[in-house]
Order: C-alpha cells, then sequence, then structure tokens
C-alpha cells in the first residue's frame, strides 16, 4: 500500500513539473515574440527618425551653400 503511495505521489509531482515546464516554454515564447516585435517597433521609428535627421542635415547644408553663395556674389560685385 505504501509502495502505491509513494508512486501517485511521484506521478503527480512528475505531472505538475511537466504542466509548469510547459508553462514556462509558453511563457518563454511568448515572452520572445514580444521582444522581436518591440525590436521592430524600435528599428523602424530609429529608421523615420535617421530619415528626418538626414532631411534636416541636408537642408542646412543646402541653405548654408546658398548663403555662401550671395556673400561670395555680393563681395564680388563689391571688388568690381
Amino acid at each position: 500500500m505504501r509502495k502505491i503511495a509513494l508512486v501517485a505521489a511521484a506521478s503527480a509531482a512528475a505531472l505538475s513539473l511537466a504542466a509548469c515546464s510547459e508553462a514556462t516554454e509558453d511563457s518563454t515564447e511568448v515572452a520572445a515574440e514580444n521582444a522581436a516585435a518591440d525590436i521592430e517597433t524600435n528599428t523602424e521609428a530609429l529608421e523615420a527618425e535617421t530619415e528626418d535627421a538626414m532631411a534636416d542635415i541636408d537642408a542646412t547644408a543646402e541653405n548654408a551653400e546658398a548663403e555662401v553663395e550671395a556673400e561670395v556674389s555680393e563681395e564680388m560685385n563689391e571688388a568690381e
């Protein structure tokens, strides 16, 4: 009788452990999927910010070039 109780307890513990392991595996999978989604979202946001920054740099460079050309033109007109 004692052996049956011991086997039953061991079986119950093994089933509990298996269920725990499956739940842990499932939650790990969900966490990995969420992390991948977060990485994708952050990457897209970073790409958009980089594009905006590059557009700002291009605009600043074009403005600076126009100002320099205007100053050079003005100085050349004064020199004549």
